[in-house]
């Protein structure tokens, strides 16, 4: 059984961008999660073992929004790296990173990349 989850907008304050003003005030960020495994185990026991644990998901977000990027794009490819990385039992990933209020001349809601395979 194909199981589909999705972690939307977690909010960070961090440190991500190619001017020195991003890197010395910071700038509010979403980062939304889109992911399929095969969750099978979990609909039957009841157990979180036996689930992608959405809590540990937030964590390592959180841990890699704490290391200060030039790009959004490279924010986005570490998440995704450590995504793998921790749960290779994902088949589909799609992770998205969402600065707010970027630095433009002119209004703009977010400048978001979206990474997936």
């Amino acid at each position: 059984m194909k199981t589909k989850m999705m972690l939307r907008n977690m909010h960070f304050y961090a440190y991500h961008g190619v001017m020195p003003h991003e890197r010395s005030t910071g700038n509010e960020f979403r980062v939304t999660l889109q992911l399929e495994a095969d969750l099978t185990a979990a609909c039957d026991s009841d157990e979180v073992e036996d689930t992608i644990n959405y809590s540990d998901l937030f964590d390592l977000v959180r841990r890699e929004m704490e290391i200060p990027s030039r790009l959004i794009e490279h924010v986005a490819g570490r998440i995704r790296m450590k995504i793998r990385e921790r749960y290779p039992q994902i088949t589909f990933l799609a992770v998205t990173v969402a600065k707010m209020h970027p630095p433009v001349k002119g209004t703009m809601d977010t400048a978001e990349i979206t990474l997936t395979d």
